[in-house]
């Protein structure tokens, strides 16, 4: 079991939410290996049931992907040794890569602005050869997630290709390919979720609900997020209505979450889902996140042929750098696209 410092927990007032969201009673659903082996035909139903999915909810499962069930299993065993060391182990392991980079482990603080969270990860950037956070000990243990990186990367590509051709465009890379692109800006995050406060601690700082939130809801401002899990529970997502449902935990399969960019590229078509982590469970939660982002200097814009002759389009054209600085002059729950959109 992962126990935070107690003096570092005293400092800090736990972010709560009152009610406990109901299940999501029908997870949308992809098979990639019956979309791969089952001919155009199943491609194509294949690529029907992706865009339904991001137009419904912005979110769904894959299964069928491919990435071996031994390489989840070294991820997931390499995360918990790491986050089992002791905090002063763990910060001099994972240092930053330089003053002020966002890379690295950190704990409680998510971002600049504020947001507090039961949650300690780890943050690494991603090139085209694998995740690096720059400086960083050799007793690291995850250099394999290199290896795991790689498999994600190319599974994501492939669901973003479904996602294109979902949407009858002529190019199937038209999102794939910035993903790809060497100068790609992806992340993979790995969070761990300790087990929840003891009762005491749960009413001076969390309103004496029971409830703790892990990480505020937000959405994603890349273009796709691939993550996965162990088998505790706390994933919830956002419904069209405003509503919020939990996620069952499958540890055999991928969540898909569409991102910002992503919505402003299909012109609003498919939403980025709200999302956020509730701690509240006496298990660990551990989850990996690749986040598949376009190079900085991308142009972001609604594709022509996603707006159609005289079609209206929902954003102005601005760069994925200018958007990532906007997104992180903000706090979690904003709305951060409200700022990129046209008003004619």
């Amino acid at each position: 079991m992962v126990v935070l410092a107690k003096g570092e927990l005293e400092q800090i007032a736990l972010p709560a939410v009152h009610r406990a969201a109901p299940p999501l009673a029908d997870v949308p659903e992809v098979d990639l290996a019956a979309a791969w082996s089952g001919g155009a035909e199943g491609r194509a139903a294949a690529a029907r049931a992706v865009a339904a999915a991001c137009e419904e909810h912005g979110f769904f499962k894959v299964t069928g992907h491919g990435v071996p069930v031994e390489l989840l299993v070294r991820v997931e065993a390499a995360a918990a040794a790491f986050f089992g060391l002791q905090q002063r182990e763990k910060e001099a392991a994972m240092s930053a890569a330089s003053p002020g980079s966002p890379f690295g482990y950190a704990s409680k603080r998510i971002g600049n602005n504020g947001d507090l969270g039961w949650v300690e990860y780890l943050l690494l950037g991603v090139t085209a050869a694998g995740a690096s956070t720059g400086d960083r000990s050799a007793d690291a243990p995850f250099d394999l997630l290199n290896e795991y990186t790689v498999a994600v990367r190319r599974m994501a590509c492939s669901v973003l290709e479904l996602m294109a051709e979902g949407l009858g465009m002529a190019e199937s890379d038209a999102f794939a390919r910035l993903v790809l692109h060497e100068d790609s800006d992806s992340m993979l995050r790995v969070n761990h979720y300790p087990p929840r406060p003891e009762q005491k601690q749960l009413h001076a700082g969390a309103g004496g609900n029971g409830r703790v939130t892990g990480f505020g809801e937000h959405t994603d401002p890349q273009i796709i997020s691939v993550l996965r899990s162990n088998a505790t529970s706390g994933l919830e997502i956002a419904l069209r209505d405003g509503s919020w449902v939990s996620v069952p935990p499958d540890q055999s399969s991928f969540f898909v979450n569409v991102g910002d960019a992503l919505q402003v590229l299909t012109n609003g078509r498919f939403r980025s889902v709200r999302h956020r982590v509730m701690v509240n469970s006496i298990r660990s939660r551990v989850s990996v996140i690749f986040f598949g982002g376009p190079p900085p200097r991308e142009t972001l814009a609604p594709l022509p042929e996603l707006v159609g002759e005289g079609g209206r389009r929902r954003y102005r054209e601005f760069t994925w750098r200018e958007y990532k600085a906007s997104a992180y002059r903000t706090k979690l729950a904003e709305n951060r696209l409200c700022h990129f959109e046209t008003t004619s």
